[in-house]
């Protein structure tokens, strides 16, 4: 597949928009797809399957770091692209891990490590104290420099035992608090995550900016 072109391909009815997401990773990339296809009729190409590398994330805020990979892709493809950043922050960790929260245990990124140095790091803290958040800024840049970014949140709390095989990053940890049954995140199905997920809040309030400016 080609980076380059018109950003459209044969919808039958119309012209479908190729959307680039600038991501590798597996199951954010799966998250973007199953989310943005229910609102909106486009092809999402993973940045990796068209030679894109990422940028460098040193922006100090979701939004920053969402916008710099948008942009990237948007310039390097001249297609539409989508890029979101996301992380979790814990009120007792003064908001850590924070933008940081896929190097929280250093390089290169482990979901294993991350999740074992933020048990650590809250053994000394009550179950009643580990309130924490999932947040997504999710971000659509055009080549022609129009942009916009927004934010979702999913509040909860964190649990020392790991339960659950779905989801990555620090889904097996995180319950939660729209969960009745005590949960985690990792052990919900993809589409019960969806509905509540702070991924899912973000793309779905940028899925009509999205459709205005490919309209556009």
């Amino acid at each position: 597949m080609s980076p380059s072109g018109t950003g459209a391909v044969d919808g039958g009815d119309g012209a479908r928009h190729r959307v680039v997401a600038a991501t590798g990773n597996p199951g954010k990339l799966a998250e973007l797809q199953t989310i943005l296809s229910d609102h909106l009729d486009v092809e999402v190409v993973a940045m990796t399957e068209l030679g894109i590398e990422s940028p460098p994330e040193d922006g100090d805020t979701f939004e920053a770091n969402a916008l710099l990979k948008a942009r990237a892709c948007a310039a390097a493809t001249g297609l539409p692209a989508l890029a979101d950043d996301s992380g979790l922050e814990v009120d007792a960790l003064g908001g850590a891990p924070g933008v940081r929260s896929a190097r929280y245990a250093g390089e290169p990124a482990d979901d294993a490590a991350n999740n074992a140095k933020l048990v650590a790091a809250l053994a000394d803290v009550p179950p009643e104290e580990r309130t924490a958040r999932f947040v997504c800024a999710a971000a659509i840049a055009l080549p022609d420099g129009r942009e916009h970014v927004l934010r979702g949140t999913m509040d909860g709390r964190i649990v020392d035992d790991a339960r659950g095989t779905h989801g990555f990053g620090y889904d097996p940890h995180f319950v939660s608090d729209r969960v009745g049954d005590g949960r985690t995140n990792a052990e919900l199905t993809p589409d019960e995550k969806h509905a509540i997920s702070h991924r899912g809040a973000a793309v779905r309030a940028l899925a009509p900016v999205v459709r205005e400016l490919l309209a556009g």
